[in-house]
Parts: C-alpha cells; sequence; structure tokens
C-alpha cells in the first residue's frame, strides 16, 4: 500500500486496512455511530476526548453527574492513536536491537540479525488495538456518557453545537490537545513530509530518513528508526539535541547519537526542499557552508500547536493565544463556568499532565470549598532514547534565573557498581538543591530506566522531603536507583564540617 505523506489530517488509522486497524477503529471510532439527542442540562461537557477528556469525563460520570463527551476525531486522541502508545512500542523494538548489537562487550556475540519492519509495525498496530478498549465508545456509553462525534462550536456562554444538535452545560471542560507545528520551510509542504501522525502508515522502512527538529520526539524517533536500519540525520536550528534539556544529559546523548551512526547537523538551517528523481532533497547552512542531504522520508519534530481552531471559542467568551487557552491556576478561563486541560491549556505538554490537570478540573468545576493548583504540580518527565533522559522539577538554570542559588550534587552511573556489572557506562543523577538546605529543588536523570527512577525524587519533592531523608532509604543491592541514595551520601558527607569533625574526633576520644 501506498506510504501516507503530506500535512496532518484525519487519523492514520483510516488508511490501513488491517484487522489491529478495524479493531481499533470499531473502538474508537465506530462506523454509522449515532450521536444521542440531548435531553436537558448537563453538568458536564467535555470538548476532546484524549487523555484529559476521557479522565474527566469517566471521573465526573463515576460520581453521577450527566456528562456529554465531544470528538471531532477519535477517542483516545493523540496518546493511543498517533502518540504515545505507537512510539513506545515501536521503541521497544529498538531498545532491544540496541542491547543485542551492544551485547559484545558483555561476551554475547550475536551474528546475523534481521529486522522485520513489518512485524515490528504490526505488532504496535496490534498493542494499540489491544488497548484501545479502555477509551471506546462502548466502554463511555457503558458509564453513562453521553457521546458525540463531530466538531464541537460554543454558540454561547454556556452552549454548544455539535452535528447539528445544541447541548447546554453548567460547567464545560475543553481538551482538545494539540497537532504537530509544520515549519515554513520553501518546498517542504510541496515535497511531502511525515508527522508522527503518520509514520505509524510506513510499510516499508525508508533507508534515507531526515528528522527536522531535536526535540525529545524527534530524538526518540530519529534513534529508533536508525537501530531499525534506516540511515537517519538530524536537523536542528538550535545548537544541540534536545535544545532545554539539561547540557550534560544533551552532551551524553550526543555522544551515543554519533556512536550509533546518526548524522547530526545541528545549528543548521534548512533553506529549500525539494525532489531529486523519487527522493527528497534538503539544502542547508551549516556552519557557513551550503550543504544537502537526499533522503527517502522527512520527519518533521518541529514542535505542537494548540487545537483551537473551529471552537469559536469567542462566542463563549474564552480568550486564546498562540499557545492555547489562557487559563488561571485553576485552570479556568476566561469564562468561569469553562476550564482547560491538557496540551491546549498547559506547557506541559504530556499525558500524565493532562491526566493530572483533568483531575484538577473535576475538583474545581465541580465542588465548591479549596481549589487545586496548577502552581502546585510537581512534574516529571521522561525523553524515552536509550538511555533514557527523565527530570521534575527546576533545571540549575532555571533557579538561577530566579534567584535561587543551588548546590548541584552529581553521581556517575559508571562510578556505581550497579552501573560496572551492566556496563553503563553513560548516564547520571544529577540532583539540585536550594542552597544550604537538602530542599530538592529539580533532578536529572540519565540512565537506561531513568523513567522509572524519576518517580522517587518526584514522591520526595511533592511530600516535603529533603535529600538528607533519602539517605536513610534502603534501597536493594545491586541497583541502578541506588545512585540517588549516593547523592543523599554526598551531600550528608558536607555537613561533616572541620568544626563537627573536630568535635567528633573529640567525643571519640573521651570515650575510649
Amino acid at each position: 500500500m501506498e506510504q501516507t505523506t503530506g500535512v496532518s489530517g484525519e487519523r492514520p488509522a483510516e488508511t490501513l486496512a488491517s484487522d489491529a486497524n478495524r479493531q481499533l477503529l470499531a473502538n474508537v471510532r465506530p462506523a454509522g455511530w449515532k450521536n444521542p439527542t440531548p435531553t436537558g442540562k448537563y453538568n458536564l461537557v467535555v470538548v476532546g476526548a484524549g487523555a484529559a477528556g476521557l479522565v474527566a469525563a469517566v471521573g465526573a460520570a463515576g460520581l453521577g453527574a450527566k456528562v456529554a463527551l465531544l470528538e471531532r476525531h477519535h477517542l483516545g486522541g493523540d496518546c493511543l492513536n498517533v502518540g504515545c502508545v505507537p512510539s513506545k512500542t515501536v521503541l521497544r523494538s529498538a531498545k532491544v536491537l540496541g542491547e543485542i548489537v551492544g551485547a559484545g562487550h558483555l561476551g554475547v556475540q550475536v551474528d546475523g540479525i534481521r529486522v522485520d519492519f513489518n512485524g515490528v509495525m504490526d505488532r504496535m498496530r496490534r498493542v494499540r488495538a489491544d488497548l484501545s478498549v479502555h477509551d471506546s465508545a462502548q466502554r463511555m456509553t457503558e458509564l453513562g456518557i453521553d457521546l458525540y462525534f463531530g466538531q464541537a462550536r460554543f454558540t454561547g456562554t454556556h452552549t454548544i453545537e455539535i452535528d447539528g444538535q445544541t447541548l447546554e452545560f453548567r460547567k464545560a471542560m475543553v481538551a482538545t490537545g494539540s497537532r504537530p507545528a509544520v515549519p515554513p520551510i520553501p518546498g517542504l509542504y510541496e515535497t511531502g513530509y511525515l508527522s508522527n501522525e503518520q509514520i505509524w502508515d510506513l510499510t516499508a522502512l525508508p533507508p534515507r530518513l531526515a528528522v527536522v527538529g531535536a526535540g525529545a520526539i524527534g530524538v526518540e524517533l530519529a534513534q529508533a528508526f536508525c537501530r531499525l536500519g534506516s540511515k537517519v540525520t538530524i536537523l536542528d536550528l538550535l545548537p544541540r539535541l534536545l535544545g532545554r534539556e539539561d547540557a550534560q544529559a544533551a552532551a551524553v546523548m550526543h555522544r551515543i547519537f554519533v556512536r550509533e551512526g546518526i548524522g547530526l547537523r545541528l545549528g543548521a538551517e534548512i533553506e529549500q526542499i525539494g525532489r531529486a528523481g523519487e527522493a527528497r532533497q534538503l539544502t542547508y547552512q551549516w556552519h557557513g557552508d551550503r550543504q544537502t542531504v537526499v533522503v527517502d522520508e522527512i520527519l518533521v519534530a518541529a514542535g505542537r500547536l494548540p487545537n483551537v481552531e473551529g471552537l469559536h471559542l469567542e462566542r463563549a467568551n474564552v480568550a486564546c493565544s498562540p499557545r492555547g487557552i489562557e487559563v488561571d491556576d485553576t485552570l479556568r478561563t476566561t469564562n468561569p463556568d469553562i476550564y482547560g486541560a491538557g496540551d491546549v491549556a498547559s506547557r506541559f505538554q504530556f499525558t500524565h499532565v493532562a491526566d493530572a490537570t483533568a483531575r484538577m478540573v473535576l475538583q474545581n468545576a465541580l465542588f465548591p470549598g479549596p481549589k487545586k493548583k496548577l502552581s502546585d504540580l510537581i512534574v516529571p518527565w521522561v525523553t524515552y532514547t536509550d538511555p533514557e533522559v527523565a527530570h521534575v522539577g527546576l533545571y540549575d538554570w532555571e533557579a538561577e534565573k530566579a534567584g535561587i542559588p543551588v548546590d548541584t550534587y552529581v553521581q556517575l552511573l559508571a562510578d556505581t557498581d550497579r552501573g560496572r556489572i551492566d556496563g553503563e557506562e553513560e548516564g547520571f543523577v544529577k540532583i539540585h538543591l536550594r542552597r544550604g538546605t537538602d530542599q530538592i529543588l529539580g533532578a536529572t536523570i540519565v540512565g537506561r530506566h531513568a523513567g522509572e527512577w524519576i518517580s522517587e525524587v518526584t514522591v520526595a519533592m511533592s511530600g516535603g522531603l529533603g535529600l538528607r531523608q533519602l539517605a536513610t532509604v534502603i534501597h536493594p543491592y545491586p541497583t541502578a536507583a541506588a545512585a540517588i541514595r549516593k547523592v543523599a551520601d554526598a551531600y550528608n558527607r558536607t555537613r561533616l564540617t572541620p568544626t563537627v569533625a573536630r568535635l567528633c574526633r573529640w567525643w571519640f576520644g573521651w570515650r575510649r
């Protein structure tokens, strides 16, 4: 089947006639679906059935509220259909390949590796279809939610129209998510490209792949496709990978990408994209020279834009900007009865933040009393490269910009017993403290399972526990996460000042 390229549009599940995709569509956009007829006012109307919308709708219905859920495309949103689920499933296959290829230094020689690209993609589609039952139309209706498909448009401060019907609501939540941003590169549109919305339609591995953008999505997919067999080149205007990430973490990934054969054109400005026969040619300026690279496919991973078009937010007195819907610290919009959640209303564009903000809206919109605040959230995130890059809280530069002096403690994984056992030469645990205290301001971890370890630091920060208390936590031996305790031990050693050391010597001398 012909590969799909071009601009973002309807979800790509519709383009492949496979059993898995038929199962997916039967769950997330059933053929012949008939919208219900609204009867009376809803306690909550949720616009958008991605991660945030589903959590809010299911939660409110479970509490006994009368709920309507409105979706333009497919239930599950980006995460299920074109985001986290398909990408992490493919990344799992790529991670296995990385371990096999790198097994030689462990004394394990593996010859004759063969990658079945269609097998990898078919597994992804099966996993996606299997998981879609949790977000299915049948489940929503069984939970008592009125599910409507179509383009929703506000018609007033407490009314919204969909499929020719008007719904009245007491409260509403907009959770329409985001979509891939497309940079204005001459020739890009005409030449054709892939985004994370189309790449899962590929039925053949691109021999040569250009990735435009070195952020989280770009580096994850670049490494995965390189390991699956593509010759990958990353181009980005910024001078390094993961431009907003910890510099030491970015440097680790740079070394690994070079070692794995990924071409890096960082600090490059793409001037033109055009056809070169059946291939595509990118012309760019790099270090003062004009260069070209010829590829078979282009993946654009240059950020995200909020989905606010067509909602007629102005009719509901809801203000928005290029960054999305404007909300206050309680996620309330300029209409006090309409809230925002997820990508469309948060600078943290992650599924777990969509979940958290939706839960905030449930309390803030539906119940009186104290309100949950966005500023109270302590948000971890992970870039699922190999090794993973995980972070929570402030970076050191953010703290310094805010006028908060920091002390930073670092433990290299190569200097831990488990790191030596596993042959994990790259990676580290870095924790920032408010200077002169053990208050944790933020942390960055680079390691194979850094996304699992970061929760220990997140729990400590959420519970107001200082680094000193993490030193008292017993970690199984040998584990990589024990590097967190080693950081805490390093902090504790700084508490042994010359005066304290002198007193200790006096004490033990007196006790002899």
